[in-house]
Formats: structure tokens, C-alpha cells, sequence
């Protein structure tokens, strides 16, 4: 097995774009962020590639294993054809053994697999943040009822969205309880300028949001719907998933990925309904 890391994120985008894309939906973030860094338009916070952490695995076969990072997230891991390979993960392991990783986040078995040897290597342990469940959708039921009106995310929004942003974040990441107060405009208005997001309205009143993440060859990602507590149970989560979703089949696209927490039954039942099918389930784990 050889170990391979990479300071040139076109040349790693050379050798795994096509390993990765063997199973799209399930490489998302892998593939959606090394598209991001091969284009090179975007390099604010932890896009920039030139802090991140890329490598490979390959034996006489091939590529067996890939590895990305863009810190402060979790490393992202492929085992190709998800045929998982020990060698090739211990591999992984001793070559990262001077890197500090937060976490990784995977499908669900490599994630166990290196989580337990990577933990073991450094006498640490880990927990896990969240089980998730990766969807795709190819064709939106035509049946949904679509109350409200989509429109994209704009400044006039500034007065209301940072605090939907930050409810959204504390309800679904690394088990935090209490939303952080805005301080400053200026990460909420990088996402406005992004166009990436979008608003349901009833009768003119901002009800529901959702948006498009990574964008891949065939692919793009769903993520950040969020409806506020005051108007749920009254469909407009599933109309915003739905007409975006449409709108990126419209666009192009042949299908359509999202990522949901297995602990919220309600989630996972609307997406199915809207026309998602589960593609694998995937782990987040933290090393403490």
C-alpha cells in the first residue's frame, strides 16, 4: 500500500474525481468540495485548499481509499466501490499519525472502522455525533401538496434570517441546546450573496427555508431547511424541499442529495414522501 498526500488540490482533483464519482450521491462533500477547490472561486474560511488535508491509498489496483479534509471540519473518507480494505486503512492511519483530525464523517461502516483503529493509534476515544441517513431524488412526487411561494434568500431578509441560521445550526449540530445570538452581519450576508438560498412565504410572510450546498456533475446537494417552531405541522417544510427540488431538476440536474438525522423520524418521513430514496447511511463521529 502507498500513502499519498497531496499539497495540490488540482492534482488530487486529477486522480480521485473519477474514483469518487462512482458512487455520487454518497461522496457529496468529498466531490462537492474538491470541485470547489479545482474552480478556485471561492477560497473564504476553510475553502481555501491550501489549508486542507488530501490523500490517497493505492495498492497495484488503484486508488483504494481516499481522504479528504478542510479544516476545522471532520475528515471525509471513500473506500473505493465501498469495498473496505484494513490494509489500506491502516495505511491512512500511520500517515496521518502526526495530523490532529477532529472527527470523521462516512459512510457508516468505514467510519467505524477508522474511528476504532484511529483511537486505539492515539489512546483516545469517540463519540458519536449523529447518525445520518443520505437520500437522492431523481423525480419529485407530483402528488405534494406546495402551499406558499419560493422565492431566493435577499438583504431585505438580514432582519430575520441570521437567527433562523443560527436556530438551525443549534438544532442539528454537535448536539448543541442554545442558539448563539448574531453579533455580526457579515457571515449571513455571504450566504444571501451566495444565492443558494432560498425562502417559502404564505400570504407574504417568510414560513420556511432551504437551500442548495455542493454542486457536482449530475448532482446537487439540499440542506438548511429550517422552519420556525411557531409555523411547523403545516406542510411548508415539505413544499420548500419539494420546489426547490424541482427547481434543480429544472436547472439541469438528475438528481438531488440531502443528508438527515436518523433521531428526527419526521424529517426522514417528508423526504421520502417528496420522492428521496435512501442511498446509505453515513456517521459523524467526534474524537475526544
Amino acid at each position: 500500500m502507498q500513502f499519498k498526500l497531496y499539497t495540490d488540490v488540482h492534482a488530487f482533483y486529477k486522480d480521485t474525481y473519477d474514483v469518487l464519482m462512482r458512487h455520487e450521491a454518497q461522496n457529496l462533500i468529498p466531490l462537492g468540495n474538491i470541485i470547489m477547490g479545482h474552480e478556485g472561486k471561492d477560497k473564504t474560511d476553510w475553502r481555501d485548499p491550501v489549508n486542507w488535508l488530501m490523500a490517497t491509498i493505492s495498492d497495484d489496483q488503484g486508488i483504494q481509499l481516499t481522504a479528504i479534509m478542510t479544516p476545522p471540519h471532520n475528515i471525509t473518507l471513500y473506500a473505493t466501490d465501498n469495498i473496505i480494505n484494513p490494509e489500506a486503512v491502516s495505511c491512512l492511519i500511520d500517515g496521518l499519525k502526526d495530523r490532529e483530525i477532529p472527527g470523521v464523517t462516512t459512510e457508516k461502516s468505514l467510519a467505524e472502522v477508522f474511528a476504532k483503529e484511529y483511537t486505539l493509534s492515539k489512546g483516545i476515544t469517540f463519540k458519536t455525533v449523529m447518525n445520518q441517513r443520505i437520500y437522492e431524488l431523481t423525480a419529485v412526487n407530483p402528488d405534494i401538496q406546495k402551499p406558499g411561494t419560493v422565492r431566493l434568500l435577499d438583504k431585505k431578509d438580514i432582519s430575520f434570517f441570521p437567527y433562523w441560521a443560527e436556530a438551525f445550526y443549534a438544532a442539528g449540530t454537535y448536539g448543541k441546546t442554545e442558539m448563539t445570538i448574531p453579533q455580526e452581519a457579515a457571515p449571513y450576508l455571504y450566504r444571501i450573496e451566495s444565492k443558494k438560498l432560498y425562502i417559502l412565504e404564505d400570504n407574504g410572510i417568510p414560513v420556511s427555508m432551504a437551500g442548495f450546498t455542493r454542486v457536482m456533475q449530475t448532482a446537487i446537494g439540499v440542506a438548511f431547511v429550517y422552519t420556525p417552531p411557531y409555523e411547523r405541522r403545516k406542510g411548508y417544510a415539505t413544499s420548500i424541499v419539494a420546489q426547490i427540488s424541482q427547481l434543480a431538476l429544472d436547472k439541469g440536474f438528475t438528481k438531488c442529495v440531502l443528508y438527515t438525522d436518523l433521531a428526527n423520524p419526521t424529517s426522514n418521513s417528508i423526504y421520502q414522501k417528496i420522492g428521496y430514496t435512501p442511498v446509505c447511511d453515513s456517521l459523524q463521529l467526534q474524537f475526544e
